[in-house]
């Protein structure tokens, strides 16, 4: 086995990779993307800032580099791997990661696919879960709605409301055992972000009320304006559930039980066959209450940071 720096002859070749891992995956989830072009993929990758990776004939990977707020990272994204046999990505990984690790990019992220021979092979290299990608059908049955729990969409006279839930979810995450370090939002800037919502007829800005005050929001949006499932992982004409957030204080009273349900049936009503969404595995509420909801794992992010 001879790895190689990955240069632009190889793309060809690892376009056929990676097209060969799609077709493995799909068979496992068919809702994921038929219709993908895995030259274009990878070239892209290939022309990003900082993409750096290495070849083999049975495999490769290549990452890039997103902004600082990441870290000094590689980042390997969706299709910036592929291997025949799951084992090989330890190999490659030690070779790219030496180079990567002598420019200063000590975080690594990776997207893996939700198939236990690869997740197990990246574990056994020092990562970690962080990051779920998941998927289901809307003809499945909708979870009880609790008769407390009124939901409807979302108002002009419920920006303040809003803005009060707005934070929230960035709040829990902050906290253990997530210790995310996303950017806090001001209240100005959660205020101008909602007030864009109102009037757009292809999202659903769904609010839950207990006793007649706002609890909790939801917003369902076209799979094509989210900014995270993106090629493979982005199958036309999907919904994207893409915000969930509901008040500490009246977190199990059912409302978020009640958003989903209305989240899934205003997508049915607008023709979507399915729906995606994603969660921090580390988010103990979300990493529970989605998979519960029906959703399927399709990719996981996992994250390694060298001391």
């Amino acid at each position: 086995m001879k790895i190689v720096p990955f240069g632009a002859e190889h793309i060809e070749a690892a376009a056929a990779l990676l097209e060969e891992r799609h077709r493995r995956h799909r068979e496992a989830e068919p809702l994921l993307p038929g219709e993908v072009d895995y030259h274009a993929e990878i070239q892209a990758l290939w022309e990003k800032d900082g993409a750096a990776g290495v070849f083999t004939e049975d495999g490769y990977l290549l990452a890039t580099r997103l902004d600082e707020s990441w870290g000094p990272n590689a980042w390997i994204e969706l299709a910036g791997h592929a291997v025949q046999e799951p084992e090989l990505v330890r190999d490659l990984y030690a070779d790219a990661a030496a180079r990567w690790v002598e420019e200063g990019r000590t975080r690594h992220y990776v997207y893996v696919p939700n198939q236990a021979e690869l997740v197990d092979a990246w574990f056994r290299l020092g990562f970690g879960a962080q990051h779920a990608f998941g998927i289901r059908e809307l003809d499945q049955p909708d979870p009880p709605v609790p008769e407390a729990v009124a939901v409807r969409a979302a108002e002009e006279a419920d920006l303040e409301a809003l803005v009060e839930v707005g934070p929230v979810l960035d709040e829990h995450q902050a906290a253990s055992p997530v210790f995310s370090t996303a950017r806090a939002w001001t209240e100005e800037e959660i205020r101008e972000d909602i007030e864009g919502d109102f009037g757009k007829e292809e999202l659903a800005n769904l609010v839950a009320e207990i006793d007649g005050r706002v609890v909790g929001n939801f917003v369902v949006v076209p799979i094509e304006m989210s900014g995270a499932h993106k090629g493979l992982a982005r199958p036309a004409g999907f919904a994207h559930l893409g915000y969930a957030a509901v008040l500490p204080g009246a977190r199990g009273s059912g409302a978020g039980l009640a958003l989903t349900a209305a989240s899934f049936a205003w997508a049915r009503e607008q023709g979507y066959p399915a729906m995606v969404t994603d969660w921090r595995v580390t988010n103990l509420l979300s990493s529970r209450f989605w998979p519960k909801r029906g959703f399927r794992t399709t990719f996981l992010r996992l994250y390694r940071s060298i001391p």
